[in-house]
């Protein structure tokens, strides 16, 4: 049984739409803007944590919900950010890869040292350790994990997501040179900034 699931792609700016038109959640003006099948950005840590706690809940009540999904989801799994040690493990695999293809930096893998967001799949990773698309570049990604020092200790993430802390990102943007978005670079990030290079992607964890 796998410790945690992640998402194949990072949040869509459609999907974060059909967030925003069921909840009536208020979004910063820019987050809605880019093309349907791009990353959602300009998402503040807040917003990412309010779409996965929807979207959990929309979850459980759907009688659409696929069998197997459903059987998680009630049985201690909950939608939400992937950990900072579960982020890195999607990307690196068991063998500490420094790109997620395993390199090196390749602008046939990933959106990197451009002009803005590329639609989520685009840059296929046949030798990415589990299918996943743009661990690397496109947008940051938010995870649930407090930024401290590196290595880091996944028993000091918290059970309490309303602390007022610094929150780790990873993966790079579209904005960035190679060398930010290399698998192990991290960043941390304020909970209410918004961005048009940070996103996030969407965790099944056990709690």
């Amino acid at each position: 049984v796998p410790a945690f699931y992640l998402s194949r792609y990072e949040v869509t700016v459609a999907q974060f739409a059909a967030f925003v038109r069921a909840t009536g959640f208020d979004v910063g003006e820019r987050t809605l803007q880019s093309p349907a099948d791009h990353p959602v950005a300009s998402v503040s840590w807040p917003d990412a944590l309010a779409y996965c706690r929807w979207l959990d809940a929309a979850l459980r009540a759907s009688s659409r919900t696929p069998a197997e999904l459903g059987r998680v989801l009630g049985d201690g799994w909950a939608v939400t950010l992937p950990t900072e040690a579960e982020w890195e493990k999607a990307a690196r695999g068991t063998d500490g890869r420094i790109f997620p293809w395993g390199g090196p930096a390749s602008r046939d893998r990933a959106n990197y040292q451009g002009q803005g967001t590329t639609r989520v799949g685009r840059y296929a990773c046949p030798d990415c350790p589990y299918a996943l698309f743009d661990m690397s570049g496109n947008v940051w990604e938010w995870t649930r994990s407090l930024y401290q020092p590196y290595p880091f200790n996944p028993a000091a993430d918290p059970a309490d997501l309303d602390l007022d802390a610094l929150w780790v990102m990873r993966g790079g943007s579209y904005t960035d040179p190679e060398r930010n978005i290399r698998a192990a670079i991290r960043g941390g990030g304020d909970p209410g900034a918004r961005r048009p290079f940070m996103g996030f992607r969407v965790a099944i964890s056990r709690f």
